[in-house]
């Protein structure tokens, strides 16, 4: 039984991995194919008989530990400069503004639905509503930054900054509405304050962090740094912290040392050779954050049932939601004049909708948002993601055909500026190579005429020359005559 298990471990990972490296080609997402993989895995184990141990309390562990290593990992690849604020700004907007209005939209549905068709026995309560609501709104990095490999670097950009921030947003909206049962003022001073002492924590431990990062002499150094996080995590979730921000900072922190090594403290730790430290941790994070993003979507397929899979009482319901977060993407799209095509496709559900689901205590849960619609709404808007994509030949390309019709940004306008004067500064050194030419030929003519004029001006004081020769041979002759014509007189007269 052993042998089996990790022969079937083995493979399935090696599948896995096959999977990400065709996913650039064939644009399936590998979300899509490991979660079918986990289903008929399960299937397989249900026609064989085979034993399979309860495995459900496994997946929030699972999924804890995939959102720490997945923030952690898209933070280190965040950059922070001046040229990347607008992008940032951009990105909070798109991922803010989105959440809230169909975080509200759909519990004002919820609400509705159980005031006029839910239980009797049950009153409505609008903040469960929403509790139920907000996992559903958030767009999972999970999925969403594997996906985007296909995408041009502006639009892949754009895609990392938005899931990362629309991750640890939604875990702070969801945190906010989960602790307080009475929203006013003072929850949102002790909020403030929590934001506050997560920022102090974070500081401290960030540097902490950093230090055992570049003194730690020993071989194994990266894997108890990791272990660390993760502690640090779990320590600020039981106090209600909002610590998902301290593995932001904490990634941000370490993958923007360039810009932050002219203070003292920095200097301190050495950020030379820190730099090298930071890249094999990425290397190694990035290792670990795809082992664990494997394992807990098989697992999560693994755990689908048919019938939930198949259940049509919520299945109408995920179509108007998928349907309402892409309309809704759509227009905020467009008001934030980005590109529509392909990043209206790129807001898939996943792993922080699972895990935020997993968090709703039984008491705080609705009976209309349960397993089947989580699911049903995660494989929809993965399979829309993936449809789109596959349309999407060269987002670049298309980019560039739509910038006379869309208003972009000013660095793409003064790319296109750019261009423009390329082309123009070009054809004006066509212009001056052909007047250039021209030139040079119309002297070479010249030149050619006036050797041909020197050439008859010669073949002219040739022939000259040759009936003066002749001429004075002809008085020569003449004179020979005279002086023959004298000697026979004188002979004569002798």
């Amino acid at each position: 039984m052993t042998n089996t298990f990790i022969i079937a471990f083995c493979v399935l990972i090696l599948m896995a991995y096959i999977f990400d490296l065709t996913t650039a080609k064939t644009k399936i997402p590998s979300v899509i194919l490991l979660l079918i993989l986990g289903f008929g895995l399960q299937q397989l184990t249900d026609v064989l008989n085979i034993n399979v141990p309860k495995l459900d309390d496994l997946l929030p562990i699972l999924g804890t530990i995939g959102l720490i290593v997945i923030v952690l990992e898209g933070s280190l690849e965040l950059e922070l400069d001046k040229s990347k604020l607008p992008l940032i700004k951009k990105s909070i907007v798109v991922a803010l503004i989105p959440m809230m209005a169909l975080g509200f939209i759909l519990a004002g549905a919820f609400y509705y639905y159980q005031l006029h068709y839910g239980p009797g026995d049950v009153d409505p309560d609008f903040r469960k509503a929403l509790i139920g609501a907000i996992p559903l709104t958030v767009i999972s990095s999970a999925i969403a930054i594997p996906s985007a490999i296909n995408l041009g670097k502006k639009n892949k950009e754009f895609v990392t900054y938005e899931s990362s921030l629309s991750d640890i947003l939604g875990v702070l909206f969801f945190d906010f509405v989960f602790r307080n049962v009475t929203i006013d003022f003072h929850s949102f001073w002790v909020f403030l304050l929590q934001l506050l002492i997560i920022a102090m924590v974070s500081f401290i431990a960030t540097i902490a962090l950093s230090y055992l990062l570049a003194k730690i002499d020993h071989s194994i150094k990266f894997i108890p740094i990791i272990i660390l996080v993760i502690l640090i995590y779990t320590l600020s979730k039981i106090y209600h912290l909002p610590a998902l921000i301290f593995i932001m900072l904490f990634g941000l922190f370490l993958g923007n040392l360039g810009q932050i090594q002219q203070f003292k403290l920095i200097q301190k730790l050495k950020p030379h050779k820190l730099g090298n430290e930071i890249k094999k941790f990425h290397e190694i994070l990035r290792e670990g954050t795809f082992l664990v993003r494997v394992m807990f979507f098989l697992l999560f397929g693994f755990l689908i049932q048919t019938e939930e899979l198949l259940n049509q009482k919520t299945f109408y319901w995920a179509l108007g939601i998928v349907g309402l977060i892409f309309f809704i993407r759509l227009v905020q799209l467009k008001i934030s004049k980005l590109p529509v095509m392909p990043l209206m496709f790129v807001a898939p559900r996943g792993l922080i909708t699972i895990l935020l689901f997993l968090y709703i205590a039984p008491e705080d849960s609705i009976d209309l948002v349960n397993k089947s619609l989580v699911i049903q709404v995660i494989l929809l808007s993965v399979i829309i993601m993936m449809i789109g994509l596959m349309f999407n030949n060269n987002d670049e390309l298309f980019f560039t055909k739509r910038k006379g019709r869309m208003a972009t940004d000013s660095s793409d306008k003064d790319v296109a500026t750019d261009l423009e004067t390329q082309i123009a500064n070009v054809k004006k050194a066509e212009e001056f190579a052909k007047t250039e030419i021209s030139a040079e030929i119309s002297s070479t003519l010249q030149e050619r005429d006036e050797s041909e004029s020197s050439i008859d001006e010669l073949a002219q004081t040739s022939e000259h020359n040759e009936e003066e020769e002749n001429h004075s041979e002809e008085d020569l002759e003449k004179d020979k005559d005279k002086n023959d014509e004298n000697i026979d007189e004188s002979d004569k007269i002798v």
